[in-house]
């Protein structure tokens, strides 16, 4: 009879850790590395995204004596870093939808989820969506992105952003009403009926 594995380390108890084994850290970046990549990739594109996932896993090794151990999953912590990171190549941002508008869809996808939503959005939307991404507030757009791409709960955004629940609500709200106008108001990942 094998033995079932064990349940895996809690992120706080590996920050924990790792102020006297800072080896324990890298089970962070194995757990994490690739998840912040494509949402960095995604809206930086990927000849950025590598530096600042590093970057990322620099800045949170260095604050990891303040990580507050209350909160076991460490992914919140880690895309309020990197999206603090993004906000500072807000421009390279703008930059990449401006390209994607320019530029036809392209069938490069990283997973087997990217395969997947990239099948089911239709071609047709990407300059809409490209557009309408550009046009929103940063704020709201980090929100939005959070909440999309890096697959984070309202709770999880919120101490991402450090900013309440509900505003993260009325955030994302207002940027799907944005967003959903601007693709006139459809919904690309279902069909019409």
């Amino acid at each position: 009879m094998t033995a079932l594995p064990a349940d895996p380390v809690r992120d706080a108890d590996l920050i924990g850790e790792s102020r006297t084994d800072p080896e324990a850290f890298a089970v962070l970046f194995d757990r994490y590395s690739s998840m912040l990549y494509r949402y960095v990739s995604r809206r930086l594109g990927p000849e950025v995204a590598e530096d600042l996932v590093g970057e990322t896993f620099l800045i949170a090794f260095a604050r990891r004596d303040r990580y507050d151990a209350a909160y076991h999953d460490a992914r919140p912590w880690l895309f309020g870093i990197v999206t603090k990171l993004v906000s500072r190549h807000r421009r390279t941002e703008a930059a990449r939808y401006r390209a994607l508008l320019r530029s036809p869809a392209d069938d490069v996808v990283d997973s087997p989820d990217d395969r997947v939503a990239a099948g089911v959005t239709a071609r047709s939307t990407r300059p809409a969506l490209a557009r309408a991404l550009a046009a929103l507030p940063a704020r709201d757009r980090d929100v939005l992105l959070l909440f999309a791409w890096g697959d984070l709960s309202y709770e999880e955004v919120a101490r991402a952003l450090d900013i309440p629940v509900g505003t993260v609500r009325s955030r994302l709200n207002r940027a799907r009403k944005k967003v959903r106008a601007a693709l006139g108001d459809t919904n690309p990942m279902h069909e019409e009926e």
